[in-house]
């Protein structure tokens, strides 16, 4: 209420503010009234005028006291309303205030702790707001956006106590579906112990272990003492581990609560909080433009401002706020009467002066406590900034607590989220490493009995080079538990991988390879006779005896018409056909194309020798070609070389290992649409026949013992199937398939973790010098054991007939020669036993051939007279 003397024109004002705050408002009260006596002390703004305050409290989320408390106070005369309350309470007085024109300065406060959410005011029914928002819009939303786009989560969990508003995540759950990233959601009830006692009580291991991967990235919205108490429980239960992070988001947690959050973290810690900028010049430290503020409120070395909350701040700034107004309404002489309303009656008529001051704290800005404030946005304060601080990746990780970047609401993100590089090696520097055996990749060496396990294997070899470059140890653990630094095997870098973990750039190339048992060179000394069946032998072996005796036959009978009488002692002209020995002979000789020595003069006989010689004349023709194309074909290497060649034929069956990497790969390429090659659909509908269980293996070593069995082509990583070919016992199987390929082996490290540029860099130089490749013969020689290239070079060297392929032949012929040989003893040993017993009988012929010589001369004699 403002009174005008006249007489010296000075102005004397009493300018009254009221505030209403509910009872859990701490320390409100107090700092309101040392706003007002700063303000009553100093002559900066308001000189010789005072303002006089009212306060009243209310209880919490009860917004009908509120808005009687309210009407109280408009009753005893009013200029502006100040309220520290929660969203009811808010939007009840907001209602009041738009009826009755009452500028309102609203501070948000959130209970017991827990994060705020957005209040959702009620409209104004002309349209025309009195209510001013001291404490920004909620931006807790844009700055976790920033933060999981830095960190690059793909999943994660945010969990949330009783006393936040889950709707104000609505925005953010929007944005993260938009990204297509994998959020859920677990509310915090207040007993926290409980809420893990459940866990172990309602899910079996498999959901836990799920349970504990999920774990690993969370955002926790919860007050700062309940957070501490679950992070407790997390790592008392053993779902924390060593790589989790955890990110803290709250306005209000200080610098002391930080600490403790950080020392009872497994994992890494990341904490978000609201700050307001500071003068580093003690001495101007407490002065905002032209006022000057108690140190007992702008003094860090003072123990009351570190016990201050953030809505104490706001509410200090939101009446330096009113005073500036109220020092321009006074300087421009607009000074209205102060309201005075009674608004339980319907008669009464809004403020006519309220419209007015709302502008005039509008135009204005102050800089206090909390740095710029003003309400041209839209009614609200907009000027905040937050601060985002981090545990580091040390040796004494989770201990050190340092700011990694500032996000306010003009610039965005000022800073960088992740770790910085380490340049310096990584000296004196212990990394665990978890890894899973894979030939050639781990394997366990061998052993001194009481000594510590050692393993061998490319993937060692490659980190033994990284530690000795870098200056690092490691320890080596087979199994998975989720506190390792690094993951070291044989492991291929895939999106999937990628969104859980990070990788270096691969140490190898990645590519499917065919595992399969080498083809044996089937020897088959009779191989030349292949050209017919053998009932076809059989016919041509019948059909020489038979075309003889009918030659036979037919020269006997045109030997007896020819001689009739037949002469005594004389023999015929074709005495050669006369014998049906001889007679077979020509026909042999004619199918065998050597001719023969007989003269047919008989029409029948031409008859039958033309016929057989055509007949020779295509069984030769037939067989020469026939032999020729079986030659042929046998030279051709048949070996499956492509998945196509896999594809088309059908005496080898073939498949991979069950819910793996690579029958997942066989999966999307077979079922592709757009996949326009149709091999990879054959080989997916054999590979998944029956769900897999007829023709793929349970585990790599099953693959391989089913190959070198055979018929059966394992497919499965190039390098394993590799390395199991050249070391195999009795070297025969082999492999093929195409060694292009995308992917490749990495390293896997926790998301964020600062080595994975160092190994990326190291990897790199090890490629460029060799080093690599000199790995890689160590466990891949090209000149091993056994020769993986051998059935391939068969080709050239199958150009000309091996001795095999003529071994029946010669076989025939030496059973002819022995056949002969023998024979010939057989007759040798006839004649000589025939003509020892035949030896005394030829005296008496001799005799008998001189006593009867004179006989037969005479005879012929008289067989001459008769002629």
């Amino acid at each position: 209420k403002c009174q005008a003397n006249e007489i010296s024109l000075k102005l004397k004002c009493n300018c009254l503010s009221s505030a209403i705050f509910e009872e859990n408002a701490v320390r409100d009260d107090e700092v309101f009234q040392l706003a007002i006596s700063d303000l009553s002390l100093n002559d900066d703004i308001l000189q010789s005028e005072k303002i006089t305050h009212s306060i009243k409290l209310v209880e919490v989320n009860n917004p009908f006291q509120a808005v009687q408390e309210a009407c109280e106070l408009m009753t005893q005369g009013i200029l502006a309303l100040v309220t520290s309350t929660g969203c009811a309470s808010a939007s009840a007085l907001q209602s009041l205030t738009d009826a009755m024109h009452i500028p309102h300065v609203y501070v948000q406060r959130s209970g017991e702790g827990s994060p705020r959410t957005t209040c959702q005011l009620n409209p104004s029914p002309d349209g025309q707001r009195y209510t001013l928002a001291a404490r920004p819009p909620v931006r807790l939303n844009d700055v976790m956006l920033t933060l999981v786009g830095e960190l690059r989560w793909q999943k994660f969990i945010v969990f949330y106590d009783n006393e936040y508003d889950i709707r104000g995540l609505q925005g953010f759950l929007d944005q993260t579906s938009r990204q297509g990233l994998d959020v859920s959601l677990q509310r915090v009830d207040r007993n926290i112990s409980k809420v893990f006692s459940n866990l172990f009580n309602t899910m079996r291991t498999e959901e836990l272990n799920r349970y504990r991967d999920t774990l690993r990235r969370a955002i926790l919205l919860l007050s700062p003492r309940g957070a501490q108490v679950f992070i407790q429980q997390a790592v008392e239960t053993n779902l924390a581990s060593k790589d989790s992070h955890w990110v803290f988001v709250n306005e209000e947690i200080s610098d002391t609560e930080i600490m403790e959050l950080a020392h009872s973290a497994l994992g890494r810690m990341t904490v978000i909080r609201q700050i307001f900028p500071l003068w580093r010049d003690s001495s101007v430290r407490c002065m905002r433009n032209n006022h000057r503020i108690s140190s007992l409120l702008c003094d860090p070395q003072e123990g009351y401002l570190q016990s201050l909350e953030v809505s104490n701040l706001y509410l200090y700034d939101s009446v330096l706020a009113l005073a500036n107004a109220f020092q321009r309404k006074l300087v421009d002489r607009k000074w209205h009467s102060m309201a005075s309303l009674n608004c339980i009656k319907k008669s009464t008529k809004p403020w006519n002066g309220g419209w007015s001051m709302l502008e005039n704290i509008q135009m204005g800005h102050i800089t206090g406590l909390t740095g710029t404030m003003d309400f041209k946005a839209n009614g609200s304060n907009s000027h905040v900034q937050f601060e985002i601080l981090g545990t580091s990746f040390s040796e004494t990780f989770g201990k050190d607590v340092k700011r990694l970047a500032t996000w306010d609401s003009v610039h965005g993100l000022n800073g960088s989220l992740k770790e910085s590089r380490i340049e310096n090696g990584m000296q004196g520097v212990t990394v665990k490493v978890v890894t899973l055996l894979e030939d050639p990749f781990v394997m366990v060496a061998e052993n001194i009995l009481g000594q510590p396990k050692r393993y061998k294997g490319f993937s060692i070899d490659v980190l033994d080079a990284l530690a000795k470059i870098l200056g690092f140890k490691y320890e080596i653990y087979q199994l998975i538990n989720k506190r390792a630094d690094l993951a070291m095997s044989a492991i291929t870098i895939t999106p999937e991988r990628e969104s859980v973990v990070d990788f270096s750039k691969r140490y190898m190339d990645y590519s499917v390879g065919i595992l399969l048992k080498k083809p044996e060179e089937k020897i088959n000394i009779f191989s030349l006779f292949a050209p017919f069946d053998l009932a076809v032998w059989g016919c041509i072996a019948a059909a020489i005896p038979v075309v003889g005796v009918l030659i036979f036959l037919l020269s006997r009978m045109q030997s007896l018409r020819t001689q009739n009488p037949p002469v005594p002692h004389q023999q015929p002209a074709n005495q050669a056909s006369n014998s049906l020995h001889s007679a077979i002979w020509i026909v042999y000789g004619a199918f065998v194309q050597q001719g023969g020595d007989s003269v047919v003069s008989s029409v029948a006989l031409r008859i039958v020798m033309g016929s057989w010689w055509l007949f020779t004349l295509i069984v030769c023709s037939s067989y020469t070609a026939n032999l020729a194309a079986y030659l042929t074909v046998s030279r051709m290497d048949t070996t499956v070389r492509t998945f196509q060649d896999l594809s088309r034929q059908m005496d080898v069956s073939y498949g991979t290992v069950r819910d793996s990497a690579v029958y997942d790969y066989f999966k999307n390429k077979g079922t592709n649409p757009l996949e326009q090659d149709s091999t990879f659909a054959e080989l997916w509908r054999t590979i998944s026949k029956n769900n897999g269980h007829d023709y793929s293996v349970s585990s790599p070593s099953e693959g391989i013992r089913k190959a070198k069995k055979g018929p059966y082509a394992f497919l499965w990583d190039m390098a394993v199937v590799e390395y199991a070919a050249l070391t195999d016992d009795d070297c025969t199987i082999t492999v093929t398939g195409n060694s292009m390929s995308s992917k490749g082996y990495g390293i896997a490290m926790q998301h964020g973790s600062p080595y994975r540029d160092l190994f990326s860099q190291k990897i790199l130089e090890l490629q460029e010098k060799g080093d690599l490749d000199i790995l890689k013969q160590k466990w891949w020689p090209r000149m091993g054991r056994c020769d993986l290239n051998s059935h391939s070079n068969a080709t050239p060297d199958g150009r000309s007939l091996k001795l095999h392929s003529f071994a029946g032949v010669f076989c025939v012929l030496a059973a002819g020669l022995l056949l002969a040989c023998l024979v010939a003893g057989l007759e040798m040993w006839w004649n000589s036993n025939r003509c020892g017993q035949e030896q005394p009988k030829e005296v008496t012929e001799h005799r008998a051939r001189r006593t009867g010589q004179q006989g037969e001369d005479t005879t012929a004699l008289y067989f001459k007279d008769l002629q």
